[in-house]
């Protein structure tokens, strides 16, 4: 089965590219034109096997297209870019809403009481099977590549996250050296960012990420992507480890 897999993909990444599907990605995704060509070559074929592979629904009664499909695809296949991957092998489909959505969590209240409240959510990455995006607000991450601010990079982080590295050749993630030293600078981070949210300072990283470190980690992806710069400037070990996990300098796409 590996074998026919890799025959498989090698197959459908040498398909043409059709001209159509680059003009709707050069205009939503406008951090595609800054790559370099060979990564903007490695990325198209990443895309051909991502859509091949997944499942694209449409909620809320909300029709899917192929500006959809791919405004999703070139985002989540730009952090595959220069890695051994097995292209997110938890997922199985993307569930798309039209806008933000509501979803049930549940809270457990200092009283002890267990309650169930709703919550109006842009994304959601389920540990098993699928990402649930809100298409308003993966057109508004991808248009603004300087705002930290993308569900996409957010929601696909996790999947690699949760993935545990499965079918990643990362030696950040193969490698227990690697990892103490990556979970080291992480863990100093999240606890430098909860204190400072503790102390009411404002700070570069979105407090969202003192949720728990799995956020902290998706957090610093949007911003490693997006404000790499400032990101490097002010968490400068953070950005190396993070330029060691995903194999890529974004502060020099710009």
């Amino acid at each position: 089965m590996f074998w026919f897999k890799k025959w498989r993909r090698h197959r459908i990444a040498g398909r043409l590219f059709p001209e159509q599907w680059l003009k709707i990605i050069r205009r939503n995704v406008p951090l595609y034109d800054y790559l370099p060509p060979e990564d903007k070559d490695e990325l198209r074929r990443h895309i051909l096997i991502f859509l091949a592979e997944k499942r694209f629904e449409g909620c809320g009664g909300l029709k899917i297209t192929d500006e959809i499909k791919l405004t999703i695809a070139t985002q989540a296949c730009i952090l595959l870019l220069h890695r051994e991957t097995d292209y997110y092998p938890g997922l199985s489909s993307i569930l798309v809403y039209p806008h933000a959505f509501i979803a049930s969590r549940i809270e457990h209240l200092p009283s002890g009481v267990v309650a169930e409240a709703p919550q109006v959510l842009l994304g959601e990455s389920w540990h098993r099977g699928s990402v649930v995006l809100s298409w308003d607000d993966v057109k508004h991450g991808a248009a603004d590549i300087n705002d930290g601010h993308n569900v996409v990079f957010h929601e696909f982080a996790h999947q690699i996250d949760t993935s545990g590295g499965r079918g990643d050749s990362t030696s950040v993630l193969i490698s227990r050296s690697s990892y103490i030293a990556w979970a080291r600078v992480l863990e100093k981070d999240y606890k430098k960012l909860k204190q400072e949210k503790a102390l009411n300072r404002p700070t570069l990283l979105n407090k969202y990420g003192t949720e728990n470190p799995a956020e902290f980690f998706a957090v610093a992806t949007e911003f490693f992507f997006e404000r790499p710069k400032e990101l490097k400037n002010a968490h400068p070990e953070l950005y190396n480890e993070l330029k060691r996990f995903y194999q890529q300098d974004p502060a020099d796409f710009f």
